[in-house]
């Protein structure tokens, strides 16, 4: 497909140039990813990703550790935010255990692929080892290819892990050479003595482990086992050329790792809002992205990728079905 005549298809429908604003860069981008003139978003589903973290441990919470488990069960019960977005806007919503600290019942419709009962603690060791980290990548591009080879082109990301607000914040300060400040935010909603003690935790943990570069060793070190497969299935989804769909400040970071990992990887990208977690619109900047909706938003489970998903449809819909001027026989201004 000529890229000039996706454009042109985008230019003479019937409307002022550019007019529809961000839902044409929207339909260029698919149309694009696709190589066609019709695209189109087969079997949308966004993958929840769960895991827990030695560092909840440590005070950076709100919530007790516990309750990774337990919204794991509401999503497998219905009842969470993303299940029911997912339900109204009829995407198709999928769980994984990456590496909750929870024992669940085998066969239940959850995704098993725990690699530990959770991450060690940063604070004081690497958070997982190099074999784990590569479970990790196996595991999230296994995920995707199989939901791939089912027919789906389209696909979300989210996580549930408490404690991971502080494994994305280190992410991001050393991915993006950033000092704590510039990345933390107050997660589960820390008061401001928990945000404080927050704050000092991280950088004691940065001075623990001292210089990284290498994105595989800072994930190693920092990550969590959701982050670590999101980083992998979002590489898969690029490799398999599907529209990727990412959530906020968490899968946003692992997107970084990936976007380390493989540049191009950017090209396939939709940010599907900016969250109210204080270091995302930072991120967004280094990437040099700009976020689809304002919600102040910040709870996670991909809830931003199942809100944004009707505007993604829209910007698909006008470029296949609106008419184009000359064969709806209307005057364009030239």
């Amino acid at each position: 497909m000529d890229f000039k005549e996706l454009q042109h298809k985008i230019d003479f429908k019937t409307k002022p140039l550019g007019s529809l604003g961000i839902l044409e860069r929207l339909a260029l981008q698919i149309g694009a990813i696709q190589d066609t003139l019709s695209p189109q978003l087969l079997k949308p589903t966004i993958v929840v990703f769960a895991g827990d973290h030695g560092i909840a441990k440590n005070g950076v919470s709100a919530y007790p550790q516990e309750v990774t488990f337990q919204m794991v069960m509401n999503f497998l019960q219905g009842g969470a935010a993303i299940n029911v977005f997912c339900q109204q806007n009829k995407i198709e919503l999928k769980v994984v255990d990456a590496g909750v600290n929870f024992d669940f019942v085998a066969g239940s419709n959850l995704i098993h692929a725990k690699i530990a009962k959770g991450t060690k603690s940063f604070l004081t060791e690497k958070a997982m080892t190099d074999d784990q980290l590569q479970q990790c990548f196996e595991k999230g591009k296994e995920i995707v290819n199989d939901l791939n080879k089912s027919g789906c082109n389209v696909i979300g990301f989210g996580e549930m892990g408490i404690g991971n607000t502080s494994s994305a914040t280190m992410l991001m300060s050393y991915l993006c050479d950033l000092p704590i400040e510039k990345c933390v935010g107050r997660g589960t909603g820390l008061n401001d003595t928990q945000f404080d003690n927050k704050i000092a935790i991280l950088k004691q943990a940065k001075a623990f482990h001292g210089k990284l570069e290498n994105p595989k060793e800072v994930m190693k070190t920092f990550g969590g086992f959701e982050i670590a497969q999101m980083s992998g299935a979002m590489l898969s989804a690029f490799e398999n050329n599907m529209l990727i769909l990412v959530d906020g400040f968490i899968a946003s970071n692992a997107f970084l790792a990936a976007f380390k990992l493989n540049s191009a990887i950017l090209n396939n990208a939709v940010f599907c809002h900016l969250s109210d977690e204080y270091g995302h619109q930072n991120l967004l900047n280094y990437l040099h992205v700009e976020p689809l909706l304002k919600l102040n938003m910040r709870l996670g489970e991909g809830t931003g990728c199942a809100v944004a998903f009707p505007v993604i449809e829209s910007a698909v819909t006008f470029l296949n079905n609106m008419a184009s001027f000359e064969a709806a026989g209307i005057s364009n201004k030239d």
